[in-house]
């Protein structure tokens, strides 16, 4: 593979790694460091990306860094005191277990890709993907609100959240009606597409409720995910591209709902 051929294949797959590391961090800062030191490793040594699959070898690449450092590829100082907790209760899961689930549900590798990717055994990958989910679900119940324009995905969506334990406030189909709802019952997690019914944004909704109620995770679902992958601007932790299955919806609320139950965590 030529210098540019690599540039151009990182390039196309630099997007969705960092959503990955955003995900399995839990903050944007945090994840795209490690996006950065995996970009710096690869320059280092351009034999990290040989085989066939240039999309394997720039996440296993990432994977080998994560596993070395154990922390966010940032200062301590810098972290927020959510972000501090959020680490401390990470450290407390089956080690590998949210690597494995992720790779498997938000970014939809095959198991023998995510064995390659982790670099053990496919029966690993397998089993550690369960563990994950065992443990992932354990997280919190709280109250959840649908900001989807289309009927029936929003009443999936719905389906999917209630079944898993969790109260769904309501679903908004604009940007006034998810204001609204928000303001009568808070919700501890929001589930938003990016382009409503009547021509307004959905990001927009989120951007002005976050404002004025504050921290609240947030996951994106929509058929387009290069809108919110560019790097210009804050990018939500969880992104699913539809169409979506529901392994991926649970993934996703079982994940957000335990970052936002780290809130109650006490900070050393």
């Amino acid at each position: 593979m030529t210098a540019a051929d690599l540039a151009q294949s990182i390039s196309r797959e630099l997007p969705y790694l960092r959503r990955y590391a955003r995900a399995l961090t839990g903050s944007q800062t945090a994840g795209d460091n490690y996006a950065a030191a995996t970009l710096e490793a690869i320059l280092t040594d351009r034999s990290l990306m040989d085989g066939e699959d240039s999309r394997i070898g720039l996440f296993r690449t990432f994977h080998a860094i994560w596993q070395s450092s154990g922390q966010p590829v940032e200062l301590v100082e810098a972290q927020t005191p959510r972000e501090a907790s959020a680490q401390a209760h990470l450290r407390g899961l089956t080690p590998n277990s949210r690597e494995a689930l992720l790779l498997r549900t938000i970014e939809e590798l095959r198991y023998d890709q995510i064995a390659q990717v982790m670099q053990c055994p496919q029966t690993e990958a397998e089993e550690l993907v369960q563990i994950a989910l065992n443990e992932m679900s354990q997280s919190l119940a709280g109250k959840v609100m649908v900001i989807e324009d289309e009927t029936i995905i929003a009443m999936d969506l719905k389906g999917i959240v209630q079944a898993m334990g969790h109260d769904v406030t309501g679903i908004a189909r604009t940007h006034a009606a998810a204001v609204d709802l928000a303001h009568q019952k808070r919700p501890d997690l929001i589930l938003a597409d990016i382009q409503l019914a009547d021509g307004s944004s959905g990001i927009e909704a989120v951007n002005e409720l976050l404002a004025s109620m504050g921290d609240i995770p947030v996951i994106f679902i929509t058929a387009f995910p290069e809108r919110l992958l560019t790097g210009d601007r804050p990018e939500p932790a969880f992104l699913i591209s539809k169409p979506y299955s529901e392994e991926q919806v649970r993934s996703a609320v079982s994940q957000a709902m335990f970052f936002a139950s780290t809130e109650g965590l006490a900070v050393s």
